[in-house]
């Protein structure tokens, strides 16, 4: 269980661990004993519940193991037992259903075992109604305790007492009622003195409140001996049913770990995923519990191992940790922020990391002999799955990447799955070519200078180490002096990296837009298909009434032939002819006057006209051409959201030479601020935040014109006066 914990701390779960133990009516293992899907259909099912959570329970292993031995029980113990059986008692009112609820309705309390569990209140006390003489002994105690309230105020408003009492309080001492009295008070108050002040006065307990103390103890001492009879006798009716009483306590601490998941998974909106037999990590809009404002991930993690590279600060450790999360949180079937339906999560029976600095002095063990002494516990290892954050860490990393390289090689022929976390590209090169690595790069925003805290699969990623520092504060001077070291090659290299990760991020961007558009389509040809079927269904029926309307005129005028007299032969002619005159006609669809570029509707469909012809014309509708019937047009007053055609791309190109400090001593005023103009846009270029300007004390106006120009450039966030030791009223330190 420990090792357990120290993973959960490892993966930054901890609080994750702490929350929930909040849920839980009693401590117990996370893990579920039995089949892991009969309780994930269990948990599944309860969710569709609302219930009462259980109270607090204390462990009730020492107590059975007493029991067995046919010990008498403590009242506080029997009532133990008592709550959880009033709990299962209350769970089947709930009327539960499938497995779950045949589970609960075949849970049978014995009837001495149900009394027992009614014997109480809700302060964990007998009823009056289990022993009559509880109830005279409460009345009685309440009574005596009346009996020493009266006497005690009435020896504090005593005429002969009252020139004694220090105060008008009764004081307890040693849960002894007293009062606080002057020296000589012997005559006018008889007790025993209990206590001495800090002011030399005495504490007293009257004799008669003795008595009366004495009485109601002797009446505590009778409770006890009562309520010892009764914990004697149940205890005993308890020892009968040891066997349920063994079966109520497991069953609920399986009910507990059930509820206090579907509890926790209820307050966070969190779901659960049911670990299959695969070895493979799929996981959808997965977020860690330890951020606050996390940015979800989804990871194909389908090989033996995924190495991840890329920006320093660019979330690598926390991919890492998340993706070993999500399975161990699946293990133990704890809820988690997911899209459920959309991810996989396989089986494993360890989990591990190395993450941390195992250097111990005590030890007398380096960095990097701790990491091969846990190295070499793998290759006996089954099942696992283990992250690694900063593989290299501890030598140098051109050995460690061939050492590396080939341990890796190693460990993927065993059933081991493997997540790297690296800053150099030699291992990721060395295992690119092996089908069971998965490679994938946190990304750089090139253009805010930033992490994204996204990942592209696939690739190698760029570290950034140098543009990190500069961010920071490094001096440009150092960072560009140590570009030079670095060397032209491993830096063109690295130009190569980055170029590879902005093509790949733009055709995946393309792919995403080209699929958004085929979904739009695919909606809109529907749409067509359904106004089409509508519009023929229309035309079908209208056909069909003119068809029965004018057989029905017809057959009236051809009746004529049979009737021999000239008046019926009228009034049959003239009830067609009505019976044609009431037939509704369709009427021609009014045309509206249309030009390009004009917003129309077609049914649902709102789009622009490209081209008009003489029955149709071509509209666009979110980007997309249709050719539709001019007589199903009309006009849309409102103007249609267009698809951007393309971008527009700004290219600034960073100044060869940049500080951040600017000197203005002996300058006008204007010329001034045209260089202090021209240094803040190169500073906001180069990505400061924080810059220097010197422009000194003198007659006051250098400084004048320089605060003016700062209050009023939208850029500066801050400036104020320097500290002395940078020039103190003779510079600004300016803030972007």
């Amino acid at each position: 269980m420990r090792e357990i914990e120290d993973i959960f701390l490892n993966l930054d779960l901890g609080g994750y661990l702490q929350n929930f133990n909040g849920f839980l009516a009693r401590n117990k293992p996370l893990f579920l004993q039995g089949d892991s899907k009969i309780h994930f259909e269990n948990i599944a099912e309860l969710s569709n519940y609302r219930f009462e959570a259980p109270c607090s329970v204390q462990n009730l292993d020492d107590a059975l193991a007493r029991l067995s031995k046919q010990a008498v029980l403590h009242v506080s113990e029997i009532y133990e037992f008592s709550k959880i059986i009033n709990y299962f008692s209350y769970l089947r009112t709930v009327k539960f259903q499938n497995r779950l609820g045949e589970w609960i309705a075949k849970i049978e309390i014995p009837p001495a075992m149900a009394q027992m569990a009614s014997s109480f209140d809700k302060d964990g006390e007998f009823k009056d109604s289990v022993d009559e003489r509880l109830g005279a002994i409460k009345q009685t105690f309440n009574d005596k305790k009346s009996q020493i309230d009266a006497e005690l105020k009435r020896l504090i408003y005593s005429k002969h007492i009252t020139p004694y009492l220090v105060d008008t309080q009764v004081h307890y001492v040693s849960s002894q009622e007293a009062l606080l009295v002057r020296g000589g008070f012997n005559h006018a108050l008889k007790g025993t003195v209990v206590a001495r002040s800090s002011g030399g006065y005495f504490y007293v307990a009257p004799s008669n409140i003795e008595r009366l103390k004495k009485e109601q103890s002797e009446l505590l001492d009778r409770r006890e001996q009562i309520i010892y009879e009764h914990c004697k006798r149940i205890s005993s009716q308890m020892n009968k049913s040891l066997l349920f009483l063994k079966f109520i306590n497991s069953a609920f601490d399986q009910f507990d770990a059930y509820q206090a998941r579907v509890n926790f998974a209820r307050t966070r909106d969190f779901e659960f995923v049911l670990p299959n037999g695969s070895n493979k990590i799929i996981l959808k809009n997965f977020a860690h519990p330890a951020l606050k404002n996390p940015k979800s991930v989804s990871v194909d993690f389908s090989k033996k191992v995924l190495l991840i590279t890329g920006v320093n600060a660019g979330g690598k450790s926390m991919l890492l940790k998340s993706i070993i999360a999500a399975s161990l949180l699946a293990k133990y079937l704890l809820p988690m922020h997911i899209n459920a339906q959309a991810s996989s999560i396989g089986s494993f029976k360890e989990f591990d990391t190395i993450m941390e600095d195992p250097q111990n002095v005590k030890n007398d063990i380096s960095t990097f002999a701790g990491r091969m002494l846990h190295f070499s516990k793998l290759f006996h290892k089954r099942s696992l799955i283990i992250g690694i954050d900063e593989i290299e860490l501890g030598t140098d990393f051109e050995e460690a990447a061939s050492l590396y390289g080939v341990v890796i090689e190693k460990l993927i022929t065993q059933d081991i799955k493997m997540i790297i976390t690296t800053h150099h590209k030699r291992l990721a090169m060395l295992l690119a070519k092996n089908p069971d690595v998965e490679l994938m790069a946190a990304l750089y925003d090139e253009t805010a200078q930033r992490p994204k805290f996204e990942f592209l699969s696939g690739t190698i990623g760029k570290s950034y180490a140098f543009e990190t520092a500069a961010r920071y504060g490094i001096p440009l001077n150092l960072v560009g002096e140590a570009k030079r070291i670095y060397g032209e090659d491993k830096e063109n290299l690295n130009e190569v990296i980055t170029k590879t990760l902005n093509l790949q991020t733009k055709l995946d961007e393309e792919l995403k837009q080209t699929e958004l558009k085929e979904q739009k389509l695919t909606k809109l040809l529907e749409e067509q298909r359904d106004i089409k079927e509508r519009n023929e269904r229309e035309i079908a029926t209208v056909i069909s009434r003119l068809e029965r309307e004018y057989f029905e005129a017809i057959k009236q005028a051809k009746s004529v032939i049979n009737l021999k007299d000239i008046k019926d032969k009228q009034r049959a002619l003239n009830v067609a002819n009505e019976k044609k005159r009431l037939i509704i006609k369709p009427e021609p669809a009014k045309l509206e006057v249309l030009k390009v570029g004009d917003h129309v509707k077609y049914e649902q469909i709102k789009g622009v006209v490209l081209n008009l012809g003489k029955n149709d014309a071509i509209i666009e509708a979110e980007g997309i051409k249709l050719r539709v019937p001019v007589v199903l047009l009309k006009k849309n007053g409102n103007p249609v959201a267009q698809v951007k055609k393309s971008n527009v791309n700004l290219s600034v190109q960073k100044p060869e030479q940049a500080s951040v400090a600017l000197d203005l001593h002996g300058l006008r005023a204007d010329e001034a601020i045209v260089k202090l103009d021209k240094f803040i846009s190169d500073s906001l270029v180069m990505g400061f935040d924080e810059v220097c300007v010197y422009h000194g004390i003198g007659t006051g106006k250098l400084a004048y014109a320089v605060r003016n120009f700062l209050k009023d450039h939208p850029s500066v966030k801050d400036f104020f006066d320097a500290p002395p030791s940078q020039g103190g009223f003779g510079a600004k330190i300016v803030r972007f």
